[in-house]
């Protein structure tokens, strides 16, 4: 079961309890973060649709899996006009590591964002990022790492997929909120999700379309939505990465 009660696929159950086991860093991080409104205005004054693409070398709901350098298909899906990105730094089910984060950050101009299954405070001190994934079905106090997260200087994302957790991310004062088309208990996706829980997200809330988007139409469909950006992983990592990101940007 996850923070809420609720029962879990196998394969997220698996992860979760990976999360739970991991340490955080030694040392408190402090981050001066790349602003990322800045760069979905950038994006948006370019005529490109803001996306954050995702470093994601596999994937247990896809099997898609990529050895290439972390830093090589960062440094490409900037090329194709990336307004920010995602980096994995869980290992076990994702084959990221915080490694590859740093290295991705110092070769790239762009916000970065860590994905990854954050649980507790001292988790938040293992690797600097410009923002940070905090997923608000598995975080207890939400309000409370929220906080923490904001005191290092990270710009932190919260995902949600329900009503309930959408009230819970406003509660709590997060100015960033993913709605993820991904229901994390099945598994199972569905663009209604984001459709849904838009109308009620504030207009003074940043909102991100997460999970789920695999065309172009799928790209037209959540910016209709309202989705200030889009966060793409999968779609990006199955072939050339640049004329990818490319062709979702220029949507």
């Amino acid at each position: 079961m996850d923070a809420n009660g609720g029962e879990l696929a196998p394969a997220v159950r698996s992860i979760l309890d990976a999360a739970r086991e991991r340490s955080g860093g030694g040392e408190r991080v402090s981050v001066d973060a790349r602003p990322f409104g800045e760069a979905l205005r950038t994006a948006e004054a370019d005529g490109r649709v803001p996306v954050i693409a995702e470093v994601k070398p596999t994937s247990p709901t896809t099997g898609v899996r990529r050895d290439d350098d972390p830093v090589a298909l960062a440094e490409a899906m900037v090329d194709g006009g990336a307004a920010a990105l995602s980096v994995l730094t869980e290992p076990e089910h994702f084959g990221g590591s915080p490694a590859s984060l740093e290295r991705v950050r110092a070769a790239v101009d762009v916000p970065v964002l860590r994905k990854d299954f954050i649980l507790t405070e001292t988790q938040l001190d293992l690797v600097a990022s410009d923002l940070v994934l905090l997923i608000a079905r598995f975080v207890d106090d939400l309000s409370g790492l929220l906080t923490a997260a904001e005191d290092r200087g990270f710009q932190p994302l919260v995902e949600v997929h329900t009503r309930a957790e959408l009230d819970r991310a406003v509660a709590a004062g997060a100015g960033l909120i993913g709605v993820n088309n991904r229901d994390l208990g099945q598994l199972e996706v569905d663009l209604d999700t984001f459709e849904s829980l838009a109308p009620a997200v504030p207009d003074d809330v940043t909102l991100i379309a997460e999970s789920g988007i695999g065309s172009v139409a799928d790209v037209r469909r959540m910016r209709a939505a309202g989705a200030d950006a889009l966060l793409i992983g999968s779609a990006i990592m199955d072939g050339d990465v640049t004329a990818n990101v490319r062709r979702f940007t220029t949507a």
